[in-house]
């Protein structure tokens, strides 16, 4: 009878070692977790791991097609770049806060990868692949920017993939504001008024705010990939991107964003 207690505690760490390594095996696997598992939890907006073991690499054959699939961003930090103090300062990037805390992440990322002697290309066909996010500048200050991986066309040196591969390439930031979007004096690109009093004010300083336009940017990005399991094709690592901000519809000068953070994703023959 004594030696109950030591038997139930004995079987209980057992159990929580056979259950710790059971979860281990399939860090990337969502297909036990259920809406219960991740609602009101926030967990919605991270990204599969890998274990730090997961040192592998995955050979590529040049007659074959391949897809990366499944390709989750998980912003982690996010820097705006801020005008320099004197004349003699460089402009630097200053930490934020990031205001949007559970959808800002993109996910189910997918794209085509092709093999040219040493050189690897991802292009980027679709997937979650834009968030509007929001962040806080130290001063009270609040930037908006759509973060995005739209029509990325990114290089990699090697004929495989490996914890030394590095996509770099460059991809479209689409506007945080959308046509229809009305300023508070009703003034929109497709919709709206044209003029606040339904005249058109004279000289360059109000022409920008009369007349609305959708304006696109340009962001390069690096997806650096750091653990492999080459069993199911998976792989993470870090990524890193600068691209331009909102300008509000064409009515401010747009400033640089760098974000960085987790980057999980798979690899299969298209």
């Amino acid at each position: 009878m004594r030696f109950r207690p030591l038997l139930a505690l004995v079987l209980a760490l057992c159990l929580t070692l056979v259950t710790a390594c059971t979860s281990g095996a399939k860090a990337g696997d969502r297909s036990s977790i259920t809406y219960d598992d991740i609602v009101n939890t926030g967990r919605a907006n991270d990204c599969p791991t890998l274990p730090d073991s997961a040192r592998g690499s995955i050979a590529l054959d040049s007659n074959a097609r391949y897809q990366l699939k499944e390709i989750c961003l998980h912003p982690s930090e996010v820097a705006v770049k801020g005008e320099p103090t004197n004349k003699r300062q460089e402009a630097q990037f200053v930490t934020t806060k990031i205001l949007t805390r559970f959808t800002s992440s993109l996910d189910q990322v997918y794209g085509d990868l092709t093999i040219d002697g040493d050189k690897l290309t991802f292009k980027e066909l679709g997937g979650i692949d834009f968030q509007p996010v929001t962040v806080l500048l130290p001063g009270g200050e609040e930037v908006p920017f759509t973060f995005s991986t739209k029509e990325l066309l990114a290089d990699s040196s090697g004929n495989a993939i490996t914890t030394s591969t590095n996509f770099i390439g460059n991809y479209r930031a689409p506007s945080y504001r959308t046509s229809n979007f009305l300023d508070p004096k009703g003034r929109g690109l497709t919709t709206g008024y044209s003029s606040a009093m339904g005249l058109v004010p004279a000289g360059d300083e109000y022409s920008k705010e009369t007349v609305k336009a959708y304006v696109d940017g340009t962001g390069t990005m690096s997806l650096s990939i750091t653990k492999i399991d080459s069993d199911t094709g998976e792989f993470a690592g870090v990524f890193s991107a600068i691209q331009p901000s909102d300008t509000d519809m064409g009515t401010k000068p747009a400033v640089d964003v760098k974000i960085s953070g987790e980057l999980y994703g798979r690899l299969e023959k298209a």
